[in-house]
């Protein structure tokens, strides 16, 4: 009877501990198969564009009159009246202001400051009740309706300034318009202290829009190229010594699909935000402008956005 219970129990553990190493095996051998996706990159992108670039400086200054005249007193001795103000346009021979050189226990004839020449009075030091001497000039008259620009350049950049230099003027005054220029004047020596050169910008003056004593911002166009390729300055990555961006193509092996390929190119002017490619990059391509850092070459990619080419004024 022993014999007869034992053999069916132990018939059956045998066959449960065999389909158990079935099931192991098979479980183990589709896990085997199933391989890790490779990951998706989130980005944006947009086209490389051909058309102009400018690279600049900029710096700004005082609007002042290209030629001005000062008027003085014969001698020293008290202003007694000021007849003119201002912006105020005289003549030549106009009466500017009376002066007396009398003093304690000596007595002089008050005489009549005239104005030298035509003009516009940009500057009035003279106020009544003052005393002056005849170094200090009672007005100062423009003399004529040019004006000009002057700024003050560092030391590090005179070797790119030269007489003729185009500049882009930009005034609080008159918002949104550019008025334009070009250095008439750079000073011969530089200021010891601020390490900075004089030059000057003669700016035209459509409509006499413009005045003496306003403040003015200039952008000195030191080099113009014409029909370079060219991206957001963010699209490029400068890693081992080298500069590249990344290109997205389509993907061959999987159709609707797109891949980011490393593309090294030779950068040129980079400013506002714009970046010249000298050789590396066609027109039309389409390059990784955001999202680029943790790219490889050959990374899958998901476009989410396409943002307007750099020229066309889109903010990235």
């Amino acid at each position: 009877m022993k014999k007869t219970t034992f053999l069916p129990a132990a018939c059956a553990l045998l066959a449960g501990l065999l389909l158990a190493a079935c099931n192991r095996g098979a479980g183990e051998g589709d896990g085997a198969q199933a391989a890790p996706s490779a990951p998706v990159f989130a980005v944006n992108t947009t086209l490389a564009e051909r058309g102009p670039i400018q690279d600049f400086i900029g710096l700004s200054g005082d609007v002042i009159a290209s030629a001005a005249v000062d008027a003085f007193a014969e001698a020293a001795g008290r202003v007694e009246q000021v007849f003119v103000t201002i912006g105020q346009q005289v003549s030549r021979g106009q009466a500017i202001a009376v002066v007396d050189p009398s003093r304690p226990g000596m007595t002089f004839q008050p005489h009549t400051v005239t104005a030298p020449v035509a003009g516009t009075i940009v500057a009035l030091p003279a106020q009544v009740g003052m005393t002056i001497s005849q170094a200090v000039p009672l007005a100062r008259i423009a003399s004529g309706g040019a004006l000009e620009i002057r700024l003050f350049v560092a030391e590090r950049f005179i070797s790119r300034m030269a007489p003729g230099l185009p500049a882009e003027i930009t005034l609080a005054a008159w918002p949104g318009e550019v008025f334009h220029g070009r250095i008439v004047e750079l000073s011969p020596t530089l200021d010891p202290i601020s390490r900075t050169m004089e030059i000057r910008v003669g700016v035209e003056n459509h409509g006499g829009r413009l005045r003496a004593g306003m403040f003015a911002t200039a952008r000195l166009i030191t080099e113009r190229k014409e029909n370079v390729v060219k991206i957001p300055s963010t699209a490029m990555i400068t890693r081992f010594g080298g500069q590249y961006v990344y290109v997205v193509e389509a993907d061959a092996q999987s159709p609707g699909d797109f891949v980011a390929r490393r593309r090294s190119i030779v950068p040129g002017i980079m400013v506002d935000g714009m970046l010249e490619v000298q050789s590396g990059l066609a027109p039309d391509e389409e390059v990784v402008a955001r999202g680029q850092s943790l790219l490889e070459d050959g990374a899958r990619v998901n476009v989410i956005e396409r943002l307007a080419p750099i020229g066309s004024g889109a903010a990235l």
